[in-house]
Order: C-alpha cells, then structure tokens, then sequence
C-alpha cells in the first residue's frame, strides 16, 4: 500500500508543480479578478506550488520508509519511521515557507526569536525531544523490550517524539509479573533522569530467575539440590542450553568477566529456623512466571514424594 500510495503522492506533487509554475509565470490567469486583494495568478500559483512540496515530500517519505524497512526489524522500522517523520517535517515545513512567501528567510528568522523566547515555557517537551533523540541512538530500549522506568514497567510498544508508551505488567492490579491489560504513558524526559532497566537488553534475551524453597534443617541439602537440579534441566532443557550461549557471547562483547555455568545451580541460604535452597536458571522474561510456577509444583511434588529425605519447617503452613 505504501508504494503505491507514494508513487501516487509523487504524481500529484510533480503535477501540481507544473501547474503552479504555469499559473504563475505565463499570465494564464490574468483575466482572473483578484482573490484577497492579490492576482489571482499569484495566489493560485502559490496554492499549487504548496500541493507540489506536500505531495512530493510525503511521497518521498513513504518510499523511503517502504525502502529501508522492507527487511528491519520491527525496532528498526519504528525508528526509522520516526527518524524520516522528523526529518521530512523540517524539509517540508521550509519547503512550504519558501514557496507560500517571498520573504521566507525573514519569516524562518521570526520564527527562530519566538522559538528561542518560548523555549523557557516548552522545557519538558523540548527535553523529551531531546530525550527521543538520545533514545534512538544510545538504543538503552526499543519496541518490543520489557523494561522498567523510573515507577512504570511493561512491555515498550511505542517510542515516540515526546512519549514512550508501555504495555504495563504488574502494576495495581496484577502481580507476579503478568500484563495488567493498562497502557502506560511516560514522558521520555524522564529517562535522563531516572534509572532504566531493560530486562534483556545487555545484548541477550534472556535473564536469570531464581525459585526458593524453604526446608527444615533435618532435610537431606544433598538429595534436595540434585532433585532441583534434575527437574529444572528437565523443564527447560535446549532452551536454557540456547540461553546460556546468546547470554555468553553477550558477556564476550563487554570487560565483564563472570562465570557462566551450563545448567541451573542451587544456592543455600541458612535462615533462623529453616533453610532456604535457590535453584538459579536462565530463561525468557516473559516466560519467567509461567516457569516459576511449573518448577515450583514438580519441585514441590518431587518433595513430598520422599518425606523421609525431605522436612519442611514445622511452624511453615502447607
């Protein structure tokens, strides 16, 4: 659609062009009576000449965008659309003042001095502009990313000029980090002066989640650790295989030196009258609570299975 819809764009602007330069050169229009006090050559040259740049311009635009997203990304295309919207806007905004007055380089001088006096009263959309800006091309997110800013988090399904907009998780109404179904708006200022969290942005998809589980001091920890083990390898198999090697060559394009184990890992931690085991996996942040649960209940189950290896805290109710 967009193809023909430029190309269409293109013809209309290129015609209106040649009509307009017609209307006011060649004096076709003499015998027209005045429109608003100017020959009516003037003003319908001008009109046409206005057609031409909007025509041409926006043509122009949507075959560059049809162009050069034909094979990006979905994050890609967002922000080269938005990259084209802005630069395309100026042009034809300049364009259109060129050809709608003869005095357009005194016109874009006033607008420069209220643009400078009003830009006191637009601090925040100017620094969120500037803030869009930084955003495409730091690239600390993009569409489709789950990230925290400041006191917002979701899914970013949206990064425009002066606002990024979120497909919110948890929230008021939901926990555990499920969709509360709200869309969030956050002005994009506040990601210079706020923390950004992206959860799966260091290069790799995938982050590692912990599920613990308390038991009694008389368990056997051996036996424990080596169920938990057993059933996450189970569970997640070549997903967290595939993980831990997008995550690993991630960790080799940085200085960061950390150690990558290639399964899940089980961490003790002694409380006053339990202990708690961590079993430590890689996996999709938007698949971490649906895994969570499911380990926990084979885990669980597993447990109950041996009440002889395994004692939960007397006072913990089940």
């Amino acid at each position: 659609m967009r193809r023909p819809l430029g190309l269409a764009s293109l013809a209309v602007g290129l015609l209106a062009g040649i009509a307009g330069t017609v209307a006011g050169t060649t004096g076709a229009l003499a015998d027209w009576p005045p429109i608003g006090g100017y020959p009516a050559a003037v003003v319908a040259g001008r009109s046409l000449l206005v057609v031409a740049v909007a025509g041409v311009v926006y043509g122009s635009y949507l075959l560059a965008v049809r162009v050069l997203t034909r094979s990006a990304s979905k994050r890609r295309a967002h922000n080269v659309r938005n990259l084209f919207r802005l630069a395309f806007g100026i042009v034809g905004t300049v364009a259109t003042l060129a050809v709608a007055t003869e005095n357009w380089l005194g016109l874009l001088f006033s607008l420069g001095v209220i643009g400078f006096a009003i830009t006191f009263a637009l601090q925040q959309p100017l620094l969120s502009l500037i803030a869009w800006v930084y955003i495409a091309v730091k690239q600390p997110f993009g569409v489709g990313d789950r990230v925290r800013i400041d006191d917002a988090k979701g899914d970013v399904i949206g990064v425009d000029f002066l606002v990024t907009t979120l497909w919110e998780i948890n929230g008021e109404l939901v926990t555990t980090n499920q969709p509360s179904g709200r869309v969030v708006t956050v002005p994009n200022s506040v990601v210079l002066s706020s923390n950004v969290v992206n959860f799966g942005g260091g290069g790799s998809p995938y982050v590692w989640n912990e599920v613990p589980i308390q038991v009694a001091y008389e368990t056997d920890l051996e036996f424990a650790r080596e169920v938990m083990i057993e059933e996450t390898t189970d569970l997640l198999g070549r997903d967290m295989a595939d993980g831990i090697a997008a995550y690993r060559e991630a960790l080799a394009e940085t200085p960061v030196e950390l150690e990558v184990h290639d399964g899940p890992t089980v961490n003790v931690r002694q409380e006053e009258s339990w202990v708690e085991l961590r079993v430590r996996y890689l996996t999709h942040p938007r698949r971490g609570q649906r895994v969570k649960n499911r380990l926990y209940e084979r885990i669980l189950e597993r447990f109950n299975d041996n009440p002889d290896r395994v004692a939960f805290p007397v006072s913990r109710s089940r």
